[in-house]
């Protein structure tokens, strides 16, 4: 255990936006972080935790680094509590409409854009509850920007609606970017800017949960014993050790879910439209042909983002990929729901085929996911036939729900919006046609 003493100095104090760069930090480091100041403790990795530590100018911080490099770490520490953060240039507040709001959006977004001027997000934000869709976007009237997640609606009927009501940025508070008409964006002049990535460990192991459950019928066995019924018939699984992992896509929830497999003793074959040599060479997994996956794997991954047209990953499985695969098979989607074409997966489902199905997302779930249907009749035919597969597990796309991955999140989505304001670089979280 090693420990620094640091004076906070900047005149703001250790307000919203250097708390959440810290703590997007402080979730990579090798190190467990701990702050105390003011008679309280925060993790490190926590923004809420370090917020309430009310470190102002001149308050005195312990921090305290443990296993790792905790050198390292707390060099690094150092360094982002000593940057000033400053702006470069003054700007007025950003205006922001958010759409499709839950209580952890708020509970996140909120504590970061109580502090405006010098160094801060700098934006305010009108929370609504609705989805953005064609009949909703003319409450982002007079809006700087847009706030929208993977289940809102921007096509280009949106984006003129938001175009024509001074609306000159869309923030995606998600990876993907499927809903966005990009090329309508850029003919009205809109900027488009998603979160490149904000945890990949948080999917990883999502994916892993549910596939675990379906393979060892968890879903069905807890409710089994609620009714004190204990027998085991039906509840029967396969080991995954020495099993072949088989992954679509090798980016970071690719390479965390890999690294999941080997944990568990499996061998792991990935196809990818661009291969990571490192990959291999690390001993990580070996790059085979995308047939060669669906044939030869026990447990079938998917981690490309979706994408539209030739070339495209829009139904990468299909009836033919499907019939490539082993009967007793298991396949898992944490990644885009038509990734999959539901009624080849249906069928197959029919004829028998897969131990386990787990879907963290499907096709057309825009109008269930996030929300209470518990008093409503569901009118979705394929999520009906799907759930009712004994062997097959639906969560409601929520893969990404983790504190780790919601602070994230809403730290890099504020500073997407705030390089926007003050005319810095982008990066690489800006989405062109």
């Amino acid at each position: 255990m090693r420990s620094i003493q640091f004076e906070v100095t900047n005149p703001f104090g250790i307000h919203a936006r250097p708390a959440a760069i810290l703590a997007q930090a402080c979730v990579k480091m090798p190190s467990q972080i701990t702050v105390k100041c003011n008679g309280k403790t925060a993790n490190g990795n926590n923004v809420l935790q370090l917020l309430k530590l009310h470190a102002g100018q001149g308050s005195v911080l312990e921090i305290i680094a443990e296993g790792g490099d905790e050198a390292g770490s707390l060099e690094q520490v150092e360094k982002i509590l000593n940057d000033t953060f400053a702006e470069r240039k003054k700007v007025d507040v950003l205006k922001i409409a958010f759409f499709g709001t839950k209580d952890y959006d708020r509970l996140f977004f909120s504590e970061l854009i109580k502090d405006k001027g010098e160094g801060t997000f700098n934006c305010d934000i009108n929370f609504f509850s609705t989805r953005l869709t064609p009949e909703t976007a003319y409450l982002a009237k007079g809006y700087d920007a847009v706030c929208i997640f993977v289940n809102d609606e921007c096509p280009e009927q949106v984006v003129n609606t938001l175009a024509d009501g001074g609306v000159r940025l869309i923030l995606l508070r998600c990876m993907g970017f499927n809903n966005v008409d990009l090329k309508a964006a850029a003919n009205r002049g809109l900027t488009v800017i998603r979160v490149p990535a904000y945890s990949p460990y948080a999917v990883a192991e999502h994916a892993m949960a549910i596939i675990m459950a379906a393979n060892r019928r968890l879903h069905k066995a807890i409710y089994r014993v609620k009714d004190n019924n204990f027998s085991l018939d039906g509840l029967m699984g396969v080991d995954l050790h020495n099993k072949v992992a088989g992954l679509i896509g090798t980016g970071q929830i690719g390479q965390c879910f890999a690294r999941i497999c080997k944990g568990f003793g499996m061998t792991v074959i990935a196809w990818d439209a661009y291969p990571n040599k490192k990959l291999e060479e690390e001993g990580l997994l070996t790059y085979v042909e995308k047939n060669d996956v669906y044939a030869k794997a026990d447990l079938i991954s998917l981690h490309v983002p979706l994408f539209m047209g030739e070339g495209g990953t829009y139904h990468i499985i299909d009836a033919d990929a499907l019939s490539r695969m082993k009967p007793d098979a298991m396949l898992v989607n944490a990644g885009r729901g038509a990734l999959i074409d539901t009624d080849a997966l249906i069928a197959a489902l029919k004829d028998g085929k897969f131990h386990a199905v787990a879907l963290d997302v499907y096709e057309d779930e825009d109008a269930y996911v996030y929300t209470n249907h518990s008093d409503d009749f569901i009118r979705h035919e394929n999520l009906i036939r799907l759930l009712s597969f004994p062997n097959v597990i639906v969560t409601s796309h929520q893969a990404f729900f983790t504190r780790e991955a919601l602070q994230a999140i809403a730290g890099t989505t504020l500073e997407n919006a705030r390089n926007f304001n003050e005319g810095n670089p982008l990066g690489n979280g800006e989405c062109k046609a």
